[in-house]
Formats: C-alpha cells, sequence, structure tokens
C-alpha cells in the first residue's frame, strides 16, 4: 500500500511526533516515552512516517534517531492553498454584494433618507 503525506498527517499521535522531532532529532525510545500508548504503537507510527518521507531513522551506535524531512509537507501546503484562493475568491465576491446592499441602503428612496 502506498502512503502519503496527507495519510501521515491525519493522525495526532503522527502530528505530535513530527512536531516533537522538527525541532531537534531524538532517539526512539525519548519519541515514545513523550505517549502513553506503547511503544509498538509508536514504532508502527514512525514506521508509517518513514514510509512517507516525512521521518528519517539514522543509527548512531547502538541508538536508532529520529531526524524530521519536512520537504514533503509542500504537499499539503499546495493542496491547502488551491482552496485558500478559492475561499479568498468567495470572500472577496460576498464582501462586494455587501457593499452594493450597503450603497443601495444609503440611497434615497422619494428624496427621504434612511
Amino acid at each position: 500500500m502506498r502512503r502519503d503525506t496527507f495519510q501521515a498527517i491525519a493522525d495526532p499521535t503522527r502530528r505530535e511526533i513530527i512536531n516533537m522531532i522538527a525541532h531537534k532529532s531524538l532517539n526512539i525510545n525519548a519519541v515514545a516515552e513523550n505517549f502513553d500508548t506503547s511503544r509498538t504503537a509508536i514504532y508502527k507510527h514512525l514506521k508509517i512516517l518513514t514510509e512517507c518521507g516525512l521521518v528519517q531513522i539514522k543509527q548512531q551506535g547502538r541508538e536508532r534517531y529520529c531526524e524530521a524531512k519536512l520537504d514533503k509537507l509542500h504537499e499539503v501546503s499546495d493542496w491547502v492553498a488551491q482552496y485558500k484562493q478559492f475561499w479568498n475568491e468567495r470572500f472577496d465576491s460576498l464582501e462586494n454584494y455587501l457593499n452594493e446592499i450597503q450603497a443601495k441602503d444609503k440611497k434615497p428612496k422619494n428624496g427621504k433618507r434612511k
């Protein structure tokens, strides 16, 4: 099964793992100690993150360290950007419509002002 960046960030535990190791490289045990779930569950999360290309595990002596590879998050950013543009255009249209309505309400009717 092909895993993608969206699948990686869909889970709050994986998002927290990314957040933790984005700031500094941590060994797997240090990552696991930050969660109430089993080490096995954390290993599975790390495996998914590795398969998605967001985490790289490096061996240093006896320890294995997790490093964040955040370049792939651009996929998410690009996807969100298209919807941001869509909604900005919608809000601009709404603003224009509301301005038209306000302008009509300010015009005097039959010589009388509201």
